[in-house]
């Protein structure tokens, strides 16, 4: 099973790809299902943006795979994540593409109900009562979109996002609709204030599935909410919720950083950096009112891309740490850095894209922000983003200078640590050298966002 799960995931990455070479040389893609086009049928639709999102899902799954296969080698709960982990994939990619409310709303919750059962695949008390948590708050997200769809079949007769878009008019029932909208993704996503649940079931779930709940899963709610904000309900995106999203991205990334630095658990760290990181992608909010809401477009999605990269990478070091001493007590790691230098290589390259330093993808996304808000004199965001960046760097060099430090060499030879198969500790390597060296390609992914963006340009 495993190895048969891992060649359907290449195929799905091969075929990622196909199609993000057919946007980029002939055009966002419309195809009806069956032959039944929109209004009556179900339209897929890939554009530069799906085709990036399915491009990030095919590559960071892949790599997760490839752990997993030594990861659940000898546990016999990998029985159980290879059928969810496919079933997974495929939700996640099926809702890229979709093109029709009703269909978005099987899909997330597809990904949801997965997602669940894969978090509590330990059976453990802790993993399962954060996995009860995420399931009520998963299927409260997922009513309240349902709710939305409801209200805006009623209205304007159409489930297909295009025709919808059409017709839809600036008026109270769209408002409604777009505020269930954006309340069920915030649930989903875990932005600050509703970030409770994401803790606990991230970092208490299995290795793999910290690495794909972290990389991919949050990233499904942020893609709707950029379909339905950006570009469905441009006309009704008023810049004053604009401004109160943005807001709460910044009190996202300042309460997330400050929790991760009081973490003495790992795995814990490594979940509230990404409560605050989900903060960065919500900047685009305000900042697309700008006139560089080019720059800020292209800036939030690029760090869409290395955040998937690097979190899963940062998880599944973590991860290794955990299995390799049986513990992730932050205080409890010195000497890993002698014993296990390339998962703890892989931890500090994860971390160089999520601090935004030089030349990672990090680095290029939040520099597009920091450029666009810096030109509308947002200086409030500007602060927002180099604060981000110092936080990061103080927990992520936290775990390194514990890591560094000398174990007496009385206390080394008391130390029981396992061994861990070669492929444990390069996935994660591989994985965070693809995000780090983002920075060096980032015009390819921005040219193929030309094929999606809601604005008159793509920055370079």
């Amino acid at each position: 099973m495993p190895y048969f799960a891992l060649a359907v995931s290449t195929l799905a990455l091969g075929s990622a790809a196909g199609l993000a070479r057919h946007v980029a040389l002939e055009g966002a893609l419309r195809y009806p299902l069956g032959g039944w086009g929109a209004p009556l049928g179900i339209d897929l639709y890939v554009d530069g943006l799906a085709a990036l999102a399915l491009l990030m899902t095919g590559v960071v799954n892949w790599f997760i795979g490839l752990y997993a296969t030594a990861y659940f080698a000898d546990d016999r709960a990998g029985r159980y994540f290879w059928p969810l982990w496919l079933f997974l994939s495929g939700a996640l990619n099926a809702l890229f593409v979709s093109a029709d409310l009703f269909n978005l709303y099987v899909t997330l919750e597809l990904v949801g109900l997965a997602s669940v059962a894969l978090a509590a695949l330990s059976g453990k008390g802790p993993a399962l009562v954060a996995s009860m948590r995420y399931l009520l708050v998963t299927l409260l997200g997922s009513l309240l979109y349902l709710m939305a769809v409801a209200l805006l079949y009623a209205a304007y007769g159409a489930l297909d996002i295009a025709t919808v878009g059409a017709r839809l008019q600036n008026e109270p029932v769209a408002w409604v609709a777009f505020a269930l909208i954006t309340v069920g993704m915030w649930l989903k996503i875990a932005l600050f204030p509703l970030h409770f649940w994401l803790p606990p079931a991230h970092a208490n779930a299995p290795g793999p599935v910290s690495a794909l709940l972290s990389g991919l899963v949050v990233k499904a709610g942020f893609y709707l909410l950029l379909r339905f904000w950006i570009m469905l309900f441009p006309d009704t995106f008023d810049p004053r919720a604009g401004h109160v999203l943005g807001a709460f991205g910044v009190a996202a990334i300042i309460w997330g950083s400050l929790h991760a630095l009081r973490q003495r658990r790992l795995k814990l760290l490594v979940a509230y950096s990404t409560v605050a990181q989900m903060g960065y992608l919500f900047l685009l909010f305000p900042l697309s009112f700008t006139v560089q809401g080019a720059s800020a477009w292209s800036g939030v999605v690029l760090y869409m891309l290395a955040h998937a990269g690097a979190k899963a990478a940062m998880f599944m070091a973590a991860s290794n740490l955990l299995l390799a001493y049986g513990h992730d007590r932050i205080d409890g790691l010195s000497g890993s850095a002698h014993i296990m230098p390339v998962t703890l290589f892989a931890f500090g390259l994860s971390g160089v894209t999520l601090m935004g330093l030089p030349p990672s993808g990090g680095f290029v996304a939040k520099w597009l922000l920091l450029s666009a808000a810096v030109e509308a004199q947002m200086w409030f965001y500007v602060g927002a983003i180099v604060l981000g960046g110092l936080l990061a760097a103080a927990y992520v060099f936290r775990v390194l200078r514990s890591a560094s430090r000398i174990v007496p060499s009385t206390a080394a030879g008391t130390l029981a640590v396992r061994r861990l198969p070669r492929r444990l500790e390069w996935a994660p390597l591989v994985l965070a050298a693809v995000a780090a060296a983002l920075g060096f390609y980032a015009v390819l992914p921005l040219e193929l966002l030309e094929e999606a963006a809601p604005f008159t340009e793509v920055a370079p």
